[in-house]
């Protein structure tokens, strides 16, 4: 596709091809030099998830936006990617099939020559809408893949004044290489503070440990996590198999959905306003975003299965009974979540780097609600019931399992609705490389799914970023408005209930 002077070349997205140990090998019609140095460094195995997040039917790549106060140097980039990015192995290895070993997958240290990884499209800094084309650039690359010869990941400057920024870098990786945690905190790794330059940025602290109950709470905590993790096994399974979701206006017809291009789109809010409801209703953040999207996707639907009426906050029902809309919701598994300066990543790869994540079903309870914070109440009580099983944990053992040794349909990520993430992000303004970022946005594309909405904060900010296939959801843009148009109701009726002040 060509567009404003930047041609795209499509490829069909197709599961990873595997080159094989040790040496010099084929893939596809060229021979590539792997360096082999230690067998314990250079020759990790793929971990599970990342297997998963190979398949071809979830062959899934992170793409990462980032704003900044000024344009892009790219010589300047490069000589920073040197001694930040390679000296993460992950970024400079790539996936090999041992065929001694029964053809396990293994990361194998090479070469980086960085040209092949920095693309500096040619842009007219004139053009009407400079905001579509960068929306058009990331949408035209969600249709391309990153060859298995190199290590699989590429940055793209976008030097372009946008609504939000002097200019845009935007970050593939795939997701085999890390999860949103451990790109995150790499990617954080390599910032420092505004404020001050040579301090790595802040996270939101980690939350207190319990009291200790009395012998009773702890038989029933037990109980509980026990009945409920056995009734979330046999959910999984018949999630798998039979019980799927209602054919809803937002739900792939099937998972050729995850070979298609996706738009991703943005809808920020401030931070200050959710953590006011959050601490008016003795909720988390998280349970706020759950609630904001819950009650934005019972508008959304609500409206594609009729009209609404009124001012937009009285509304005729027109959602049919019983709608089984389900997400895909990950969970960081890590014991002690955080940032690490790079370093420490390195030392630590094999500890915090990967992907080290589970996720559970998380049923969106689809109605209009008289009383917004029902919807409150509800995202809560979910999110308490999901801390009391071990179904992330689960999932986790049968990718374990089931990708090495049983290829069967367990081994592949539930046919859900959606997928939903939520990562934290600094508390302040940070510089990339000395270059001041003025927002931060995480999305995928190659998932199974139509929607994925994934939520990540940065200072004073909070974006709720879909990655959508427009030909199920053409209107992303509409839903991000019902998202928003949500939050204020809620946020209103807690105003009037008196919970917080105006």
């Amino acid at each position: 596709m060509l567009m404003g002077g930047v041609l795209l070349i499509c490829a069909e997205r197709s599961n990873l091809k595997l080159i094989s140990l040790p040496g010099s090998c084929d893939v596809g019609l060229r021979r590539v030099k792997v360096r082999k140095e230690s067998v314990d460094e250079e020759e990790e195995p793929l971990s599970p998830m990342a297997r998963m997040f190979q398949q071809p039917e979830s062959n899934v790549y992170v793409i990462a936006m980032l704003g900044f106060k000024s344009p892009i140097d790219p010589h300047f980039l490069k000589a920073n990617l040197v001694d930040t990015f390679l000296k993460q192995s992950r970024f400079s290895s790539v996936q090999v099939a041992d065929e001694k070993n029964g053809g396990e997958v293994k990361w194998v240290k090479t070469n980086v020559d960085l040209d092949n990884h920095v693309k500096i499209p040619m842009v007219d800094q004139h053009m009407a809408s400079p905001d579509q084309f960068v929306e058009d650039y990331i949408a035209n690359l969600t249709n391309t893949h990153n060859s298995t010869s190199i290590p699989m990941w590429d940055v793209h400057i976008l030097n372009l004044k946008t609504c939000d920024a002097e200019s845009t870098l935007v970050i593939r990786v795939h997701h085999s290489l890390g999860d949103g945690t451990s790109l995150m905190s790499f990617l954080i790794s390599c910032c420092r503070k505004t404020s001050e330059p040579d301090a790595l940025p802040s996270f939101p602290a980690a939350k207190k440990s319990r009291p200790d109950a009395g012998w009773f709470w702890k038989c029933w905590s037990v109980l509980l996590l026990a009945w409920n993790t056995l009734v979330d096994i046999w959910m999984c399974v018949a999630t798998t198999y039979f019980l799927k979701d209602t054919q809803t206006p937002l739900k792939a017809p099937s998972r050729a959905v995850a070979f298609t291009s996706r738009r991703i789109v943005r809808r920020t809010f401030c931070f200050d306003d959710v953590k006011l409801v959050k601490n008016a209703t003795n909720t988390t953040v998280n349970d706020v975003v759950l609630a904001i999207t819950q009650a934005g996707l019972s508008r959304y639907l609500n409206r594609k299965y009729g009209k609404g009426t009124g001012d937009g906050e009285s509304w005729e029902n027109n959602l049919p009974n019983s709608i089984r809309l389900t997400a895909t919701l990950f969970i960081n598994l890590r014991s002690s979540p955080g940032i690490y300066a790079i370093e420490k990543m390195v030392k630590h790869s094999q500890t915090e780097w990967g992907n080290k994540i589970g996720y559970v079903l998380y049923p969106f309870k689809i109605a209009l609600k008289d009383n917004p914070l029902d919807y409150i109440r509800d995202a809560k009580a979910t999110m308490d019931r999901k801390k009391a099983t071990l179904e992330a944990q689960f999932r986790l053992f049968m990718a374990k399992v089931f990708v090495r040794f049983y290829p069967t349909k367990l081994a592949t990520f539930p046919l859900t609705t959606m997928w939903f993430s939520n990562v934290a992000g600094p508390q302040e303004e940070i510089s990339l490389f000395g270059n001041q970022v003025t927002f931060i946005a995480s999305s995928l594309y190659g998932q199974p799914v139509a929607l994925t909405i994934h939520i990540i904060s940065y200072e004073k900010k909070i974006s709720m970023v879909l990655s959508v296939d427009d030909n199920i959801i053409p209107d992303p843009y509409q839903l991000c408005d019902d998202f928003e148009e949500a939050f204020k109701l809620i946020k209103k009726t807690v105003v009037a209930e008196g919970l917080i002040k105006k």
